[in-house]
């Protein structure tokens, strides 16, 4: 998709599906932020983009042309897995972000442990004060969850139990600055199931038949129930930013600002969990750092990677084409994207059939539409 190519059109969230890979928790979505004296995101100043996949979800009549009836899927899909990132330092002066991609996590893990197929785990990880601390992430996490105790029957449970144990090593490895800090997100796929850990403002998408449905939740010092949390730890918040540092509620690392093991700290390292169940309606996830969504709608990233992939059928490339659309528009931030497909063919086509009802724009949207066109 050529550079500057855009998209106007509202987010879909969705909490969640049928599947649980263990008990409920309660668990909440979250989100975060981290770059140290880094402004919390402006969503007012966000550009979007015309999107069909907007138009259709009031459209009750659309067809999509080579996919099986609802009733079918639960019984037979099966993910085919495959994924492509793209990370680029952007107009920063050092890279701080990391990311991991294993499609084929049995030959990561070894013989000896039964896994569902197919089984695969990615991450974002988005550092700031320093890439201390998304480096040990990056090389840690997964191998905390695997060696848990309750891998793989208890998922929720040990992947909870992997985010906490990074910190606490991360906090009493001697050679790293332990004051640097990363958020965290990641994605485990085990058969037809995806459990997806957030801590920070990175952001994980899944693109539903051109549909944008959110998985995780921004951690911002200024959401209600991070500030209700922060104030009841003793926290303050000031312009956005956690006790005047962070733009984030919650973090790994920065121990300057947890203090002591064991305490209460109003920097949370416990990470937010939505599990879903993968149908064929699912057609990829896309899971990015704050460098993207910050210049980009949810639903606009969704859009042009379902186009690149009717093009291309390539994630590498679609990752490339989010990078290269974030930095025409003039992000401020690192760069990482990972888009995972879980099918072995592109898209499917949307047709939507002609109507003979009349259609209106008001002059609100005419004038927005103008801008857009105008580049205002």
């Amino acid at each position: 998709m050529a550079p500057g190519t855009g998209c106007i059109s509202e987010t879909s969230t969705m909490s969640g599906g049928e599947f649980s890979m263990e008990d409920q928790d309660g668990d909440t979505l979250g989100s975060l932020n981290q770059n140290i004296g880094k402004p919390p995101r402006d969503h007012s100043s966000m550009r979007h983009c015309t999107s069909s996949s907007w138009l259709l979800e009031s459209e009750p009549d659309i067809m999509i042309i080579g996919l099986k009836p609802t009733s079918e899927e639960k019984s037979e899909f099966s993910p085919i897995l495959r994924s492509g990132s793209c990370s680029e330092k952007g107009p920063k002066q050092y890279m701080e972000d990391e990311f991991i991609c294993v499609d084929i996590l049995g030959d990561y893990v070894g013989r000896g442990t039964d896994l569902p197929s197919p089984a695969a785990f990615y991450g974002v990880f988005d550092g700031h004060g320093g890439i201390d601390a998304a480096s040990f992430t990056k090389k840690n996490i997964l191998n905390f969850i695997i060696e848990d105790s309750q891998f793989p029957s208890g998922i929720k449970k040990a992947v909870k139990n992997a985010f906490v144990k990074v910190d606490h090593t991360f906090k009493d490895a001697s050679a790293l600055d332990s004051s640097s800090g990363t958020t965290a997100l990641t994605a485990l796929v085990l058969g037809r199931g995806m459990l997806i850990a957030n801590i920070g403002d990175s952001r994980a998408v899944l693109g539903k038949r051109g549909r944008a449905i959110e998985l995780s939740k921004d951690h911002k010092p200024n959401c209600t129930s991070e500030r209700l949390r922060i104030e009841k730890l003793g926290g303050v918040i000031y312009d956005g930013y956690l006790n005047g540092q962070l733009s984030v509620a919650r973090a790994l690392g920065d121990w300057h600002i947890k203090g002591s093991k064991g305490s209460k700290s109003p920097l949370s390292s416990e990470p937010d969990l939505e599990e879903i169940s993968l149908t064929e309606e699912d057609e990829f996830l896309i899971i990015g750092c704050d460098g993207l969504w910050d210049v980009m709608s949810s639903q606009c990233a969704v859009t042009m990677v379902r186009r690149e992939l009717m093009q291309h059928n390539d994630p590498t490339t679609c990752a490339k084409a989010l990078v290269t659309e974030a930095l025409q528009r003039n992000t401020c931030d690192n760069l990482t994207v990972v888009v995972v497909c879980f099918s072995k063919d592109p898209p499917p086509k949307i047709e939507i059939p002609r109507s003979h009802r009349r259609r209106s724009i008001s002059a609100e949207g005419l004038d927005l539409l103008k801008g857009v066109l105008n580049g205002r």
